[in-house]
This record gives structure tokens, C-alpha cells and sequence, in this order.
């Protein structure tokens, strides 16, 4: 485990998109232009992005501390979202759609940011009594249509933003329920573990992401850890490509396998782990690691992966025993920790933390 040191409560927003750059670098180099200049044109926008969120940083230095949760009734703690409409122009956060209460629009794409943003603050609030992202009732803001062609979707470190998609490959990235949890709980993680984005803490950040973005997914369908997909991203990718979803909590390095885009580059365990300088050290990639310990923890828990399996990492990640450079050992250390407070040492609950990390690599002692 790393070394204690003193926890810093001020969240730092990152920039963080759910197509992982080594993906996009991979088709923006095809010969295809079709394919390859909305690729190389999503990477420019990313790239502006993520200069434009760490100036913005460095100019107003870190956010303040995360707000502590004002005291109000249970019965009115509920969202407040907005969606915007950027009109396909690189601009934010555009004209004002849809704000909360309101009826459905036609726009398909609003009325799904509308309700992932929903389906998010539901669960948070629901299963794990968190009011919004921050705990203390933030405002959800979203951006539809942002760009031309744009083939991601973003956190920014204070909204969503949706791209449409290039049509080639990628469709609009509104669709999947789990894309929005995933970006939103950035969001989560920033005001609470505040994880480093770059090694094996920024795959933590990513995981963290996927996992409560799938249990997101779950919890809005009502599927138990073994009816499941364990897919992030399913139904993103258009008919052509030869792949299920970005990313396979279950069996990482199986999500896709194409001409275009490779193939999926994730590993299960320790034994594969990448060591690269590339996408911040990898986050996009070795959190498959992480992932792969839930998924086996929640199927071996069974029922509802929300409840005993996402309380547990929810523990971890909110509970301040988490450092800003916390590595995988450290985490699932934690997470032993975690599971053995709220159900007891030598639980069932505990030892399937245990077991998870350990079917991983993974030592978490």
C-alpha cells in the first residue's frame, strides 16, 4: 500500500472521454477517410478540451472542498437537470432544450441525456443515499449534439457532453444508459477519492466509472449480477464494426475484435497488465483489472450487484481511506477493509473480496 499522507479534499476536475484515445488513434490512421477524419478530428477536440480544463484549473486553482449536504428532506431531494443543444457546433454549453420537470422534446437525443441524467441521480440517491454527484444536490447539466461528427462523449469536470457520433462507426453516444453513468460518476470520484488520472489510480478513476456506470445500467432495467451483460457501451457501435460494446467487465479483451479498430486491447489479470506512456499510463486499458474483480465479486455474491457488491466499492471510494495516488493494491486493500466493516471480518461478503482480487493478481494485503 502507498505510504499515509494527508488527504486532499478539494476536487480536482479532469477531463475524461469514454472512447479511449488509443482507440480513435487507431482508426484515424485508416485509409479510409470516411473513417479516419472523424477520428482525427475527435482527438483535435479532445485535445482542446482537456488543454482548455487544465488552464481553467490552474487559473482558478482546485475547486473548493465538496460540499457537505444541506439538510433537507429525503422527499425533496431531486434532480435538477438541464440539457442543451450545441447544435453541432464546438461550443458550450449551447442553447437550453429541455430543463427539469419539463415534458419530452422531440429531440430523441435531449430526451435521453434527460433520462440517463435521471437514471444516474436515481440509483446514487436510491441505493446509496448520495444526493447528486457531489452529495450535496449539484445541478446534472448536459450538451447534446456537440460537434461535427464527434465520436465521444465527455466529462469535463462540470458537465456531459454527448458527440452524434461519425455514423460509421460510432452511433449517437446517448444510447447506452451505462455511457452516462460512466461519465457522470467522474464526477462522483472527484468529489470524493479525488483519484489521480494518470497510472494505476486514473484506472481505478476509469474503473470506478465503468462499474457504477453498469450498475446503473442494471439498476434502470432491473437485471440481477447474472442476467447482466457486464457491457460498457453496448449498442454504440454501428452494424459494421465487429464487436459488442468498448469494453467487457466479464471477459476484458473480448469486447471487439475488428478491422477497423483492432482489437481489444484490456487485460483480466495482473499477468497482462500494460505498461504504457500512452492514454495517462494506460487508464483506459489496465482498468480492466479492476473490472474484471467486480464483475466476479458480484457474481459471486449474487442478486443485485447494487446492493452488497456496489455497496462495498461505494464504501471505498467515499469512505476518505483513499489517497489521490491510491494503486491497485491499495484499493483492493481498502476495499477488504470496507467489506469487513459493514458486514464483518471472516463474512461472506468479505471473502468474496478477498477471493475477487486474489482471481485478479491482485494481493490485497
Amino acid at each position: 500500500m502507498n505510504a499515509p499522507r494527508a488527504h486532499s479534499s478539494q476536487p480536482h476536475p479532469v477531463f475524461c472521454t469514454i472512447v479511449p484515445p488509443h482507440l480513435l488513434d487507431q482508426v484515424s490512421r485508416n485509409s479510409d477517410d470516411l473513417l479516419s477524419r472523424p477520428a482525427r478530428r475527435t482527438l483535435e477536440q479532445d485535445a482542446t478540451q482537456r488543454t482548455r480544463r487544465q488552464i481553467t484549473t490552474v487559473r482558478h486553482g482546485l475547486l473548493a472542498g465538496a460540499p457537505v449536504a444541506p439538510d433537507i428532506d429525503p422527499a425533496e431531494r431531486t434532480p435538477q437537470r438541464t440539457i442543451s443543444d450545441a447544435d453541432n457546433k464546438e461550443r458550450l454549453p449551447g442553447e437550453e432544450i429541455r430543463a427539469e420537470g419539463s415534458e419530452p422534446v422531440q429531440d430523441a437525443s435531449v430526451n435521453r441525456a434527460y433520462a440517463g441524467l435521471g437514471a444516474t441521480f436515481e440509483l446514487y440517491l436510491s441505493v446509496y443515499d448520495r444526493y447528486s454527484i457531489d452529495g450535496a444536490g449539484l445541478p446534472l447539466d448536459a450538451t447534446v449534439h456537440y460537434g461535427e461528427e464527434y465520436a465521444n462523449a465527455f466529462w469535463d469536470g462540470e458537465r456531459m457532453v454527448f458527440g452524434d457520433g461519425d455514423g460509421e462507426i460510432f452511433r449517437d453516444f446517448t444510447l447506452p444508459v451505462d455511457v452516462i453513468g460512466h461519465e457522470l460518476t467522474h464526477g462522483v470520484t472527484q468529489y470524493s477519492a479525488n483519484l489521480e488520472y494518470y497510472g494505476q489510480s486514473g484506472a481505478l478513476n476509469e474503473s470506478v466509472s465503468d462499474v457504477f456506470g453498469a450498475l446503473i445500467k442494471q439498476h434502470s432495467l432491473g437485471q440481477s449480477a447474472q442476467e447482466a451483460d457486464w457491457l460498457i457501451g453496448s449498442g454504440l457501435f454501428t452494424d459494421r464494426v465487429e464487436g459488442a460494446a468498448l469494453r467487457s467487465m466479464k471477459a476484458p479483451g473480448t469486447a471487439y475484435d475488428d478491422d477497423v479498430l483492432g482489437k481489444d486491447p484490456q487485460p483480466a489479470t495482473m499477468e497482462d497488465y500494460v505498461s504504457t506512456g500512452a492514454d495517462n499510463g494506460g487508464v483506459h486499458i489496465n482498468s480492466g483489472i479492476p473490472n474484471h474483480a467486480f464483475y466476479q465479486l458480484a457474481v459471486d455474491l449474487g442478486g443485485n450487484a447494487w446492493e452488497r457488491a456496489g455497496q462495498i466499492w461505494y464504501d471505498t471510494l467515499t469512505g476518505g481511506s483513499l489517497q489521490p495516488d491510491t494503486d491497485f493494491a491499495a484499493f483492493a486493500a481498502a476495499t477488504t477493509e470496507a467489506a469487513s466493516a459493514r458486514y464483518g471480518d471472516g463474512s461472506d461478503e468479505h471473502e468474496a473480496v478477498r477471493k475477487c482480487w486474489s482471481e485478479v493478481g491482485v494481493t490485497t494485503e
